[in-house]
């Protein structure tokens, strides 16, 4: 592990966990659709609560959805459903379970249109990331103007869960948006990324 002692974002320091994340993957630019789509369910699950307990169930979570391939998650039936209702190692909240169900045929229905998700996301922001330069954590947004367009496109074509502010922490997630404040050691790394 680094140095723990290197400037980072404050939020980083909850856990190792959280330091591991925050370290090599909060901010990188993401463009596989599988790790996409993860991160859209992810996002959406955490709904109302803390990352840090997402993080903690994340193997679980991938176990118990298939590692989120949607052509095998849009295939579950009532059964599935059932077994993930009881399944302590993911949130067994039922709106989040059915619309992960629900947005894998949505997510399937765009990456078709478009090619991939990716091409439909990252249009966006014409392919580049957006460099923020936050002096302090508390200057950055839960969401912003483009969230809340992506949002409302995500929401027209289908997609169930799907918030400005999940919206905007995805983007954050994916490195769509570069939210690292210019002090934390990631901040320049993640800018010279793609």
């Amino acid at each position: 592990m680094k140095d723990i002692k290197m400037k980072r974002c404050t939020w980083s320091f909850q856990s190792k966990l959280m330091l591991h994340y925050h370290d090599h993957e909060w901010g990188v630019p993401q463009h596989e659709d599988l790790k996409l789509f993860e991160m859209l369910c992810l996002q959406s699950a955490q709904a109302g609560l803390n990352w840090q307990i997402i993080l903690e169930k994340r193997e679980n979570y991938r176990k118990a959805f298939d590692f989120f391939v949607p052509e095998k998650i849009v295939n579950y039936k009532v059964k599935k459903i059932e077994e993930l209702l009881h399944d302590r190692g993911i949130i067994r909240n039922r709106l989040k379970i059915e619309s992960i169900i629900h947005n894998a045929g949505i997510f399937l229905k765009i990456s078709e249109e478009f090619g991939t998700f990716n091409d439909y996301v990252w249009s966006f922001v014409d392919y580049k990331p957006i460099q923020n330069s936050w002096q302090s954590e508390k200057e950055i947004p839960g969401e912003t103007p483009l969230s809340k367009k992506i949002s409302k496109d995500m929401k027209n074509r289908g997609f169930k869960f799907i918030g400005s502010k999940i919206i905007y922490a995805f983007m954050q997630a994916t490195g769509i948006v570069n939210d690292h404040v210019i002090s934390c050691f990631r901040y320049e790394q993640c800018k010279k990324l793609q």
